[in-house]
């Protein structure tokens, strides 16, 4: 795989095994990511390869919907999706988690995969004409969001 468009990691001092089980957790994850409204599970009832959910995202008065496919589950390990808007692909999504003596790193990352005559009508669409920045942005600050989460509910290893 190519490089991602944007990642960031954060240390959280909680078992890898609770913050997977938040990341694939839709609602908790629908409250701690930056861009995202809602997310519900139309195929499948939980984070599996070949689920699907439905994603409804907002900037300001803008929202427009995605479905999410997943690729990836792991637990304790990786949960990774690919995104489309109707049949054009937007993106892949991308959670790694490593344990640690403490807890554990988390790694999100993305990759845009939008084809050129895309971006444009998406900038517009979403109100966002530089999506690697505005990820950036957003993975920062659903990381730190994360990890005080995490901190504070899940039990610590001892």
């Amino acid at each position: 795989m190519t490089r991602p468009s944007a990642s960031r990691s954060v240390e959280v001092s909680a078992p890898a095994e609770a913050v997977y089980a938040m990341i694939t957790d839709l609602a908790t994850m629908a409250e701690l990511a930056e861009e995202t409204a809602v997310m519900r599970w139309t195929r499948g009832r939980s984070a599996a390869p070949g689920s699907v959910f439905k994603g409804t995202n907002r900037n300001g008065w803008r929202r427009w919907t995605t479905t999410c496919t997943v690729t990836d589950a792991e637990p304790g390990r990786r949960f990774a999706f690919d995104v489309a808007h109707t049949v054009v692909p937007i993106s892949r999504w991308q959670y790694d988690i490593e344990p640690t003596v403490d807890g554990c790193t988390v790694t999100e990352s993305t990759w845009d995969r939008r084809p050129g005559w895309f971006k444009g009508v998406g900038g517009l669409a979403t109100g966002v004409p530089k999506r690697a920045d505005a990820n950036d942005a957003h993975i920062a600050a659903t990381l730190h969001r994360l990890k005080a989460r995490a901190e504070a509910e899940a039990p610590t290893k001892k």
